[in-house]
């Protein structure tokens, strides 16, 4: 007999996980740029499997690295952009030596960066969404998407500042595209 559903929902989640390190050029060239500027990681160390009470799909510590969260991803295509979108939190980190995640600014500029650089806004995922707006679709989502996870950043205030955060960051955070020459 198989496992208990939480087993089985860390066992297909950790070949997500296995597949997309693997596999995905995205992921794999973030890693090698990470590398590159000085802070080399063991992926299979880094990257961990977790159940977890929040309802989100992953996350980035600083300390220990990335967590993708079993109980809320169901597609390999989740966990190539989840992984992108947390590593890119990583080579921010990691370039911005005096990154403070409880400053909203930081925070959110990284948010942008990442929303924007990781496939979030696809087109695809946008309309499985139901966004369908095609002037400055993409904009509109990376603004979208960082402040709602800058929401849960006590340093970020209410929704009004968080707002006037994204609207200062977005357009120096949204040009910055390192590691990439351009948003992939």
């Amino acid at each position: 007999m198989g496992g208990t559903a939480d087993e089985e929902a860390r066992e297909r989640t950790e070949g997500y996980v296995d597949r997309t390190l693997r596999r995905d050029p995205k992921t794999k060239f973030i890693l090698q740029k990470m590398e590159e500027i000085g802070c080399s990681v063991d992926a299979s160390k880094f990257v961990t499997v977790e159940h977890c009470d929040d309802s989100i799909a992953g996350g980035f510590r600083p300390q220990s690295g990335v967590v993708v969260c079993q109980n809320h991803v169901q597609t390999q295509e989740e966990v190539d952009n989840l992984l992108a979108h947390e590593l890119i939190h990583a080579y921010d980190h990691c370039r911005g030596k005096n990154l403070d995640w409880n400053d909203c600014q930081h925070h959110t500029c990284s948010e942008i960066r990442a929303a924007s650089l990781s496939g979030d806004c696809h087109w695809l995922f946008e309309a499985l969404r139901g966004n369908f707006g095609l002037k400055k679709q993409h904009q509109a989502c990376v603004k979208r998407r960082a402040k709602l996870s800058i929401a849960m950043n006590p340093a970020c205030g209410d929704a009004d500042q968080q707002q006037k955060a994204v609207d200062d960051c977005f357009e120096k955070c949204f040009a910055d595209t390192a590691p990439f020459d351009r948003i992939p």
